[in-house]
């Protein structure tokens, strides 16, 4: 039996929290790949969570089965696993030349994990922990308790903290980490970035946040001192018009209404800001402007344009930010039954620079998508102004 093999026999078992299956390969299929286990109908079995670039794939799989393919992804597609434990992590490294390094660190045992497929998920702000921001917003009581009727708001502070979680890599931590939040509102995002970065991960961070509602950014501006972040700052202002920054490491853009998510994902550009993470409102451009003499029939209903716009912008948007060298992902923000406003474009940009065969396919395709519909988008304006530039 060789290494691998006897060690993933001994790690697939209940007392397995997930293994974390990253650094692909040239010929790698996906990206990165997470195994859990999970209990269904009193039966464990091992759930792979595999991601590729713009989506996730998830397989329930046997013991054997998830043996077999997690030896092969350590043999050929990745170099590396991260494998929790209940009492002790264990770090894989796998070279070219196929030498297997394993380093084993004992934890002490806590209580058993629960298996159940829908076992109650884990948040990153867990209720029954008081959060100072979430009791004066009103989603939290004294006592750390959800309010009812906040839940869904709660949900998607610590869904939008995951999807920060996840881009954590590619963000610095020798200096001092600046954001700005575009159309931050009443602020409950704005609050929880700050809280998680600087109070549960230790960064050094400056965060903006910008709107156009001066009694709302008044009294963000209040919480903010009442709390004592310091790096935390809030503004009175239109995004189109901000300026006065050069270096921005992550541009944040939550709901700002349409062609301002144009403007907002062209300043990040602009100031070549390393992460980008929005959720655009309200499309009503392209809605407006498309001719599609293909789809006319379909186009009859008001509804069926008004949707397919609002897709086909967020589309759009992602690949002018792909021409621009960022790799982009649209993802689902929240339950489209909570909302429609549900997609979040989450585009981190590439360190590499992109090939120019490549870059033409990607001009192609966008040219495409813009001829098809018969429309351009404000943020094309803007970024071939960019451009013009000197």
């Amino acid at each position: 039996m060789n290494q691998i093999e006897e060690l993933l026999r001994s790690v697939l078992t209940s007392m397995l929290v997930d293994i974390i299956i990253s650094g692909a390969r040239g010929n790698s299929e996906f990206t990165k790949v997470k195994v859990r286990p999970v209990k269904i109908k009193g039966i464990i079995y091992f759930q792979a969570a595999k991601y590729t670039d713009k989506q996730v794939f998830h397989e329930n799989l046997t013991a054997d089965e998830a043996l077999d393919l997690i030896g092969r992804w350590l043999v050929s597609d990745f170099r590396q696993a991260q494998i929790r434990m209940q009492d002790r992590n264990i770090s894989v490294l796998v070279s070219k030349k196929g030498k297997v390094t394993v380093k084993t660190k004992l934890l002490q045992c806590s209580a058993p994990q629960n298996l159940e497929h829908n076992r109650m998920k884990h948040y990153i702000l867990e209720e029954g922990i008081a959060v100072p921001f979430l009791v004066d917003l009103g989603v939290m009581t004294d006592s750390g308790k959800i309010v009812r009727t906040k839940y869904d708001k709660y949900r998607q502070i610590n869904r939008f903290l995951e999807f920060i979680e996840d881009i954590l890599p590619e963000l610095p931590k020798d200096r001092t980490l600046r954001i700005i939040d575009f159309g931050c509102g009443k602020s409950y995002l704005t609050f929880a970035m700050y809280y998680y970065l600087k109070e549960l991960r230790g960064y050094d961070l400056e965060i903006t946040g910008l709107d156009l509602k001066e009694t709302v950014i008044a009294e963000c501006q209040a919480l903010a001192e009442r709390y004592g972040y310091d790096g935390l700052h809030f503004l009175c202002g239109d995004i189109a018009d901000f300026e006065g920054e050069d270096n921005v490491d992550m541009v944040v853009t939550l709901h700002a209404c349409d062609t301002a998510t144009d403007y907002a994902l062209y300043k990040a550009v602009r100031w070549k800001a390393g992460v980008i993470l929005s959720v655009p409102c309200c499309q009503h451009e392209l809605n407006r402007k498309m001719k599609c003499d293909t789809l006319a029939g379909a186009f009859q209903y008001g509804l069926i344009q008004e949707r397919t716009a609002a897709l086909m912008t967020d589309a759009m948007r992602g690949q002018l930010l792909e021409i621009k060298g960022y790799r982009t992902q649209l993802l689902e923000f929240i339950d489209m039954e909570h909302t429609p406003k549900n997609i979040l474009i989450r585009a981190v940009r590439s360190q590499k620079m992109m090939l120019p065969a490549a870059r033409r396919q990607r001009i192609q395709q966008y040219e495409a998508c813009r001829e098809f519909f018969g429309a351009s988008l404000t943020l094309e304006r803007l970024l071939n102004g960019m451009e013009e530039e000197p």
